[in-house]
């Protein structure tokens, strides 16, 4: 989970060589270690030896870690031909990793009939319905995405606002996005100004993909620079001396821009950032990112 599969798996090595005998819960670190980095052929392998060698039927959550790792590759055909062929009902969690990876490599067809079959089997899930209006915006259909949004306000489904946390001094600090409610919020205005123009000398141009909103380009900038991430990171510059790491949490996936922005504002600032998302830890240094861009 942080981004250590080349120890993970190795470790993974030495248990057998030592004779202890993997279980359930080992297989799903292992194929989590794979699904974490692309490593496709070496999670098939993993996958099929649990059965052939060590005689461990795969479970709900292995075909899942499966159909992650196969969509994160951009094998999304294949992943759904595993999910059609699973010999246990694909359950909300296995479907859900397909959208998503629908809308990572942009498969607007597939992504709209598993996240429309999505709907209909968990209404009441918001990032269901985010996701789909998500695929919906990303080619203008807007239409579509009023629909969606009014799906949620006649189930009552309210979506998750995105929040990043940061501890300084003993005291957690909160911010959503376009958060100005805190008592330090000019000097984190001023941070952000800062931020903005360092990362325009590191040749960082906002993507503003990730704003779904029928708004106009700069408008979209806008919104792209008060997310909650980088409100935090502005907050940490401030409060916390280097080399201690910048540490925050985010109760949901990084996105694609803010990650690119930790990246550049590392090597701009010459310090580390640690952000622990949904999924896992992200650990920025002089440019780079310990996922190696692929989360």
């Amino acid at each position: 989970m942080n981004g250590f599969v080349k120890e993970s798996l190795a470790t993974f090595s030495e248990m057998k060589e030592c004779s202890i005998v993997p279980n359930e819960i080992t297989f799903l670190a292992v194929l989590g270690a794979c699904r974490h980095m692309g490593l496709v052929e070496e999670g098939r392998r993993h996958f099929d030896a649990m059965s052939r060698k060590h005689g461990i039927e795969p479970t709900i959550k292995h075909y899942g870690c499966m159909v992650d790792l196969l969509g994160r590759a951009g094998k999304l055909t294949e992943a759904e031909e595993l999910i059609a062929n699973m010999p246990v009902p694909p359950d909300v969690s296995t479907w859900g990793a397909l959208l998503g990876a629908c809308k990572k490599h942009g498969d607007n067809v597939m992504g709209e009939r598993v996240g429309r079959k999505l709907v209909d089997l968990q209404p009441e899930h918001d990032g269901f319905h985010v996701l789909l209006s998500n695929i919906y915006a990303s080619k203008g259909s807007w239409d579509n995405v009023h629909e969606i949004r009014g799906m949620m306000r006649q189930h009552g489904v309210i979506k998750t606002p995105g929040c990043s946390m940061i501890e300084v001094k003993g005291t957690i600090h909160e911010f959503l996005a376009g958060d100005k409610t805190h008592p330090q919020s000019e000097d984190i205005e001023k941070m952000l100004d800062d931020m903005a123009k360092k990362l325009k000398m590191e040749g960082y141009a906002p993507d503003t993909r990730e704003v779904l909103l029928d708004i106009d380009e700069e408008d979209k900038e806008t919104t792209l620079f008060r997310h909650s991430e980088k409100i935090a990171i502005a907050f940490g510059l401030l409060t916390i001396d280097a080399p201690t790491p910048i540490r925050i949490m985010k109760n949901l996936r990084i996105c694609n821009d803010c990650h690119m922005a930790a990246k550049l504002i590392s090597r701009a600032y010459d310090r580390e950032i640690v952000v622990r998302d949904r999924h896992r830890f992200h650990h920025f240094k002089q440019g780079s990112c310990s996922c190696l861009d692929y989360w």
